[in-house]
């Protein structure tokens, strides 16, 4: 997988302006996560702002009246003037608000990656006509496989399922990222710290290159910061010191990507 330090170094060289429409509870950690891999952060709720930004990030986290309409817009323009787009569905599946949210903001523009867990991503799939069983929250890795390839045809995107494995298709490539430490579960918004790095390569990298480098450099991040500490609170900020210590050795030494059957 040469193209993942690479991309690494296309997104340190051109230091991509990111905007981030996200949920209050994680801005100042997506933030610094940017800011660690070397990626330019603007959190703002300001249409205007695309027109100098490389990548928008959706992150419908906290919802509202005027959230959805001001984003609904962003969407809208970043799809005029050819914006990546990169959407976290959190909660989708647990209110309809949020479900329907998230899948009208495929009608509004072109969203290039769908970012979520397994029962974010399986609500998203069965409210657009896909059924999944009741059990389809619980998570497998061939069940987080197939979804990934799935909502991938479905919404004609690049869609990472993440989890224990992280499964990345954009319907007829697939791959498993198998790097990731149990300790990303214990922080709150790594999941949206992820989503926000996927938001920098996507400036500089096809969709799902993109997306496939974003997990596998930050699960190798998380490996290396549980090494120097077995707590919750220390791994966090050696997650950021990872995330900008990182180079082309280390993920060529450390990197677990499998290129596998859609």
């Amino acid at each position: 997988m040469e193209y993942i330090p690479q991309a690494l170094s296309k997104v340190r060289a051109n230091r991509p302006l990111v905007h981030n429409i996200t949920n209050l509870v994680v801005m100042n950690a997506t933030a610094n996560a940017l800011l660690a891999i070397v990626a330019s952060p603007v959190m703002a709720q300001l249409e205007d702002m695309l027109k100098i930004a490389s990548a928008l990030v959706i992150n419908i986290g906290t919802l509202d009246e005027h959230w959805i309409a001001s984003v609904e817009k962003a969407v809208e323009i970043a799809g005029e003037l050819e914006k990546p787009i990169v959407l976290d569905p959190v909660g989708a599946g647990a209110t309809r608000l949020r479900t329907e949210t998230a899948l009208s903001l495929f009608d509004v523009g072109a969203v290039k990656v769908l970012r979520g867990n397994l029962s974010e991503v399986a609500a998203l799939l069965g409210e657009h006509g896909k059924t999944w069983g009741v059990d389809s929250t619980v998570y497998e890795k061939d069940k987080a496989k197939n979804l990934a390839t799935a909502a991938a045809k479905e919404f004609n995107t690049a869609v990472a399922v993440t989890g224990p494995v992280d499964y990345v298709s954009n319907g007829k490539e697939t791959y498993a990222i198998y790097n990731g430490h149990e300790l990303l579960g214990m922080v709150t918004g790594t999941g949206c710290m992820v989503t926000a790095i996927i938001g920098a390569f996507i400036a500089v990298e096809e969709p799902l290159k993109a997306t496939v480098s974003a997990l596998a450099i930050f699960g190798i991040a998380a490996e290396k910061a549980s090494e120097e500490t077995k707590y919750p609170g220390s791994f966090h900020i050696k997650l950021y010191d990872w995330l900008y210590r990182i180079d082309h050795n280390l993920i060529k030494e450390k990197a677990k990507v499998e290129r596998i059957e859609p």
